[in-house]
């Protein structure tokens, strides 16, 4: 079966670690790493460690692009960039070791034009095929608020299933045209509803909302509580493992992979749920936007608690 992911808005990520921060002082790293970043990347990053095939569609440009492209050629299977003008966005993230503190700043990202913006969605459509399709990430500027919405309609017309993962407007638009799947975090499901979410049944009531409005699978990503997978089937809460965190970047993305995994391997929906928590368990214990390990899989795999609700 067919796997694409795409990434409009890539980013060369630069993570440093420091002991913590000084206003208005210089501070020495006490290590630092570049890593190919966005989304979707991340997606197609962590699909390859879970030995799933997938094309990952990426749009670059500048210098900056032929140094995320190099470091891309050998963690992504089947990349295929689009190349515009302008130059690719650089993200940095900062670790303070003192307070335990994530700071982030991402780039803006080079200007998409509609022409490339077309043909784009219709080579990933076609790439998709009767397969899934990975859309997620923020987009740069001059795309529509409503591009996901396009992309979503086209895959799902095709007699693809879109997966979507997007903040925000993006998400709101996209969720209008009914995608396979939605993984929201909470505090994204509190914007879409525009109200808090202050408990588990709060945020299954509206995850349920979702699926009953022509969603057909939503799962929250609860951070340290886990997962909440909502299907017309039934409902399943997913606990991870009690481990060490040293960065969340990455950890939703590589959630949406194993969701991505287990529907490709046939898996039942709580063991889907069960392999997509454990992914991003392994993936909070990495540095910086490093994925999780693919040997350390099989044991987080035991240690994460599956229940029906």
């Amino acid at each position: 079966m067919s796997v694409a992911t795409l990434t409009l808005n890539p980013a060369l990520d630069v993570t440093y670690e420091i002991h913590r921060l000084i206003r208005n002082q210089k501070v020495r790293a006490l290590a630092s790493r570049f890593d190919p970043g966005g989304n979707g990347v991340n997606v197609g990053r962590a699909l390859k460690r879970l030995k799933v095939a997938a094309s990952n569609f990426c749009v670059v440009a500048g210098e900056t692009g032929q140094l995320l492209e190099r470091l891309l050629r050998q963690r992504l299977d089947d990349p295929v960039y689009v190349w515009v003008a302008g130059e690719t966005r650089i993200n940095a993230t900062v670790l303070e070791h003192e307070t335990g503190a994530q700071y982030e700043v991402t780039g803006q990202g080079p200007e998409l034009p509609q022409a490339t913006l077309e043909t784009l969605c219709e080579r990933f459509v076609a790439r998709v095929g009767e397969g899934f399709g990975v859309v997620t990430g923020s987009v740069p500027p001059g795309v529509p608020e409503d591009v996901y919405f396009a992309f979503v309609r086209q895959i799902q017309a095709r007699g693809g299933r879109a997966v979507l993962d997007a903040p925000g407007v993006l998400l709101k638009h996209g969720i209008a045209a009914n995608p396979f799947l939605v993984k929201p975090n909470r505090y994204e499901l509190e914007q879409l509803c525009g109200r808090p979410l202050p408990d588990l049944p709060a945020v299954r009531a509206q995850a349920k909302r979702l699926v009953a409005g022509g969603v057909g699978y939503v799962c929250v990503s609860l951070g340290a509580e886990g997962a909440l997978l909502v299907a017309p089937a039934g409902e399943w809460l997913a606990t991870p493992p009690k481990v060490s965190v040293r960065s969340s970047v990455g950890a939703g993305d590589s959630l949406v992979a194993g969701l991505v995994a287990g529907f490709v391997r046939g898996l039942s929906l709580p063991e889907t749920l069960r392999l997509a928590v454990a992914a991003s368990a392994g993936t909070v214990r990495q540095p910086g936007t490093e994925l999780f390990l693919p040997e350390e899989l099989p044991k987080l795999l035991e240690q994460v608690q599956v229940q029906a609700l």
